[in-house]
């Protein structure tokens, strides 16, 4: 009997949406049975981790919605039909729009792991309704880094950790959160190599931590002070890049003055790391040919999280560790996700809005007011922002406020029970989709992956959905298909040259681009999502003529966008589609600003108040949100996926548990100042006295009514985030714990 094809595919867990590859059976031949890494992807190269080859969870999952809901007035749902729904859709938002104008319509998403193509083909309904303002994960953990990054250097960098001689992670656990390419392939191969040092910062002794050289175990809550130590001994000491610093940047002067207030002895007893420790490790960094570092949700969901993405910047740029091999660079992504400094504000708590994005802590302040420019509606798309957002019982308060609610995705979420509408999509399986992920270096990859399965009938892809909705709004009609039509009939560049022709006379046709690629340019049904990386290329084309002419797609910015949209249908596993070079980005190397005086301000304010004091009735620290190795986002909804932990248990040191008696097994309370929840505990070393943990994705509530573990954000506060960008501090909550019986 001859074996099932191998088809192509990518993981859609993590950012790194590792390219895979798909044996297919089971009932209707519906079912991934086996999977395994794609050794044709450029990133990737074969690698996939362990929860990759658990996705049938996803795409069988217990809650998939296969027709279009409508709210009924008792607050249960009845099954409508596509025109209904797009009918009444239209119109509601239509009705928000011209009774109190498209800014008081709230777009929420854009495309969650591995599903970014949504996001694309959302810009068009947005357009159509004048929405304005919007939001996403993304503005949970990355716009304080984005914010400081775009004010010290006019973007963010990357790092380069498979040639780094220093690897620094700050916050993180790649061994699970990944977001390196080949991340244990990664972290071994510095681990193994005598002349590489990984030094990882973090409260716990995660599974990378196990694997450094140097790990600075800080109290919770605490890495500014160290991170203050370490900029002080580089300065103190003399280790600081000088022919860098004087080339590359600007306000060293100013740095050494705010930096003469910091004692380095005091940090390391504020931050408990002994100072030979953190003497070593600067040392150690600035000694090195090369430092990559990465910061991620373990200092951005915490205290003071925009004061460390300062002073972390702070360090990489006096090492001289960027526009080198093995250090820091500035990625050429096919779609920018990075943004940072705007004077735009939100209209009812004027908090700040970086790339583009409301913070989310602030979207139920927006909402539960009666200011005349809250927000009505919402528009909430492959997302579930009522589990994933702080406090979530306000948040849900704050959806049932509104006129109207809309939500587009695969499963009955938490979000979707408070909708007025939902939206049934196809799952990343049953159309084409692409990750907008694109930070590597030099070689830049991307792919658009085709439909692996038929779709079920009744689900659709949200570039329909989009579709139709800006048609019933009357944004685009059929007679403004027919000239992009015609012009198909003579080749893909004829196409693409009316496209551009029609784009750039009409603005309505421009805001409408992505629907008329959907509707108009003819592909292979199993790609036809694809359709607007036309226009996402032509746009890569005029911004990078020379990397993408480097990786063989040169001339006119038409040609080189047709020849590249042309090997992104031809090249299922993905394709190199830039090519940068260490020599470029050091000539496109702005002047790095090392002042900023505001957060300069704030250092000094925090030394002077020293670390945040336990408070008698929460004395534990608990991190609501822990990655392991059996957790994901919330798309993976069957419990049945996690081979261990199934119910989320709570970690707790051992002096902890012992003080309080309790062993591995026994039910604890957890209490904050939001609320309380009942859970199992496990007793681990990794955890340190005073700091608990609970892990991510767990506590969604399933249509059986169970729901596994607990849901974080039902015991976290949406006021408790930081003053500059506002992102939660999750992993710094106020909790006791209890046993329970």
């Amino acid at each position: 009997m001859t074996a099932p094809e191998w088809k192509t595919t990518a993981c859609i867990l993590c950012e790194c949406n590792c390219g895979l590859e798909v044996q297919l059976g089971g009932e209707q031949n519906r079912h991934l049975v086996k999977l395994r890494g794609d050794d044709a992807h450029p990133a990737s190269q074969g690698y996939a981790c362990e929860k990759a080859h658990r996705l049938d969870h996803y795409q069988h999952g217990p809650d998939r919605i296969t027709t279009p809901l409508r709210r009924k007035s008792d607050g249960t749902f009845e099954a409508i039909d596509w025109p209904t729904a797009i009918r009444e859709v239209s119109a509601r938002l239509a009705r928000v729009r011209d009774t109190h104008g498209g800014d008081t319509i709230f777009y929420y998403g854009g495309g969650g792991q591995g599903n970014h193509l949504p996001g694309a083909y959302a810009t068009a309904t947005r357009r159509a309704l004048g929405s304005r303002y919007r939001s996403s994960a993304l503005a949970q953990e990355k716009t304080g880094e984005f914010w400081v990054g775009d004010r010290m250097m006019g973007t963010v960098t990357r790092a380069d950790f498979e040639h780094c001689e220093v690897a620094l992670f700050l916050g993180k656990n790649p061994w699970h959160s990944h977001s390196i390419p080949r991340a244990r392939v990664t972290l071994k191969a510095i681990a193994r190599d005598p002349n590489r040092t990984l030094i990882v910062v973090d409260p716990r002794r995660t599974e990378t931590a196990e694997l450094a050289d140097l790990h600075l175990q800080v109290k919770p809550g605490t890495d500014a002070w160290l991170l203050a130590a370490l900029v002080r001994v580089l300065l103190e000491e003399g280790l600081v890049a000088t022919g860098f610093v004087a080339a590359h940047t600007e306000g060293l002067d100013e740095v050494r003055a705010a930096f003469e207030q910091v004692k380095v002895a005091e940090c390391c007893a504020a931050c408990g790391v002994g100072e030979a420790l953190v003497r070593e490790a600067a040392r150690v960094m600035a000694k090195a040919k090369s430092m990559a570092s990465f910061e991620d949700l373990g200092v951005q969901m915490n205290l003071h999280s925009t004061l460390v993405s300062y002073l972390h910047h702070l360090l990489v740029a006096l090492t001289g560790n960027v526009g080198r091999p093995g250090s820091h660079y500035v990625p050429t992504p096919l779609v920018s996700l990075f943004g940072g400094a705007s004077s735009r504000k939100s209209p009812v708590a004027g908090a700040r809005i970086i790339a583009g994005m409301t913070p989310c802590n602030a979207i139920a302040d927006e909402i539960l007011t009666e200011h005349p420019k809250r927000y009505r509606a919402m528009i909430i798309e492959a997302a579930n922002p009522a589990h994933s957002l702080a406090e979530s019982p306000r948040f849900r308060e704050a959806l049932r406020a509104l006129d109207t609610v809309v939500v587009i995705d695969v499963a009955m979420t938490e979000s979707a029970r408070e909708a007025h509408y939902v939206l049934p999509a196809s799952t990343q399986f049953e159309k084409a989709e692409a990750t907008f992920f694109n930070f590597d270096f030099p070689e830049n990859v991307f792919q658009l992956r085709p439909r692996l399965l038929e779709p079920l009938p009744g689900p659709l892809p949200e570039a329909e959905i989009h579709a139709r909705l800006c048609e019933a709004l009357g944004e685009v009609t059929e007679a403004d298909y027919a000239p992009l039509r015609a012009a198909a009939t003579e080749g893909l560049v004829a196409y693409a040259s009316k496209l551009l022709e029609l784009t750039m006379t009409e603005p309505r046709l421009s805001a409408q681009a992505p629907v008329l690629l959907y509707r108009t340019l003819p592909l292979p049904e199993a790609q036809k999502e694809g359709a607007v990386l036309l226009g996402l290329a032509a746009k890569a084309a005029m911004e990078h003529p020379e990397a993408l002419k480097r990786a063989g797609f040169g001339g006119e910015p038409i040609e080189a966008a047709t020849a590249l949209f042309t090997a992104m249908l031809e090249k299922p596993s993905g394709l190199v589609f830039a090519i940068d070079t260490w020599e470029d980005l050091r000539a496109r190397l702005p002047t790095i600003q090392l002042a900023l005086p505001d957060l300069l301000e704030e250092l000094g304010q925090a030394l002077r108040a020293g670390p945040q004091r336990p408070d008698a009735a929460f004395p534990f620290v608990l991190s609501a949100g822990e990655r392991r190795s059996f957790t994901a986002n919330t798309i993976m909804r069957d419990a049945a996926w996690r081979k261990t932990d199934g119910a989320g248990a709570l970690r707790i040191s051992p002096d902890d548990a012992q003080r309080l008696g309790v062993a591995t097994g026994d039910r604890v309370r957890v209490t904050t100042r939001a609320g309380s929840r009942e859970v199992l505990a496990e007793v681990s070393e990794t955890m340190q006295r005073g700091h608990v943990s609970l892990p991510n994705g767990l506590g969604t509530r399933l249509a059986d009514g169970s729901a596994p573990g607990v849901a974080p954000n039902e015991l976290t506060r949406a006021a408790d985030c930081d003053p500059w960008v506002g992102t939660p501090w999750h992993k710094h909550v106020a909790a006791n714990v209890e046993r329970v019986g």
